[in-house]
């Protein structure tokens, strides 16, 4: 039986969508072209990224590959936590209780609610005036 090159994960939240590749290798982290370090400047950002990597201790055994778009940047480092939660359930599925455990493959669902006509935003009203 031929073994598989890479595994395929795809992420989401809000309107960012990250498609991720892992192949093994040594634990380097590609996004967009670009190394995690320099694409997620905030550490918190590149802590949530690593979090199924560090949670499964399989940090150095994969290069991940990240095509993001969409979204911003914080939308985007939990599209692509998803997407590497995801990917790895195709490398080992009993990973998949400690994965579930931390929330790492639910898909968040709250969204931007649109704006409404006459009124300036989703929830907030023209200023009333009684007289």
């Amino acid at each position: 039986m031929a073994e598989i090159a890479e595994f395929l994960g795809t992420g989401r939240r809000k309107t960012a969508v990250a498609q991720v590749r892992l192949a093994p290798g040594s634990g380097k982290i590609t996004i967009n072209g670009r190394a995690m370090e320099t694409y997620f400047l905030v550490d918190a950002q590149r802590i949530q990224v690593t979090q199924p990597l560090t949670l499964t201790a399989t940090v150095n055994k994969f290069d991940v590959r990240v095509n993001v778009k969409g979204g911003g940047i914080n939308g985007q480092a939990t599209a692509v936590r998803h997407g590497i939660s995801r990917a790895l359930l195709l490398v080992d599925i009993t990973l998949r209780p400690a994965l579930k455990a931390e929330g790492y493959l639910t898909r968040d669902p709250r969204m931007r609610e649109r704006k409404k006509y006459g009124q300036p935003g989703a929830r907030k009203r023209f200023q009333f005036s009684k007289r």
